[in-house]
């Protein structure tokens, strides 16, 4: 496991960078620039869940977590399919990961598109457009990102 390949100093130091409120991407640059130490978004979370930490969340959640990552309020229950609204990005997690993955789901982009996402087990991000050559605009990939990290932690990943 990733807390297998750190010095126990390099371990208190994590904790120190946790505690001071630093997010995973920013452990990641840390470890490298450092330790120079490279670990995968999953690796990085791993070792997060093996030191026994919590990351600092910036804005409390007000609602029970959902499937559905939106800037519109969540529905009382978590629906199988994406409810993109025109405009937004929409992500749900799937209850069981396809084969190979570690966690799966589904997106809707803001055009209305939807495509299938998974994490592999080297945290690399894979994603399966519905219509065979569809590229999603770069805002919405970023928005897509951010809701799929957010869905992820949620998760515990």
């Amino acid at each position: 496991m990733a807390a297998m390949k750190l010095t126990d100093d390099q371990k208190q130091q994590v904790t120190h960078w946790i505690s001071g409120g630093a997010k995973l991407a920013e452990v990641q640059n840390r470890l490298i620039q450092e330790f120079g130490i490279k670990l995968t978004y999953m690796e990085a979370r791993f070792l997060v869940d093996d030191l026994m930490l919590k990351l600092k969340d910036p804005e409390p959640a007000k609602a029970p977590a959902s499937s559905v990552i939106s800037p519109t309020p969540a529905p009382s229950e978590s629906p199988k399919e994406p409810t993109g609204a025109p405009g937004k990005v929409s992500v749900t997690v799937d209850q069981i990961a396809r084969p190979g993955a570690i966690v799966s789901g589904k997106v809707t982009f803001s055009d209305g598109q939807g495509a299938d996402w998974y994490l592999d087990q080297t945290g690399r991000l894979g994603l399966v457009p519905k219509q065979t050559g569809y590229k999603p605009n770069a805002a919405d990939v970023q928005e897509f990102q951010l809701a799929l990290q957010q869905e992820v932690a949620k998760l515990g990943y």
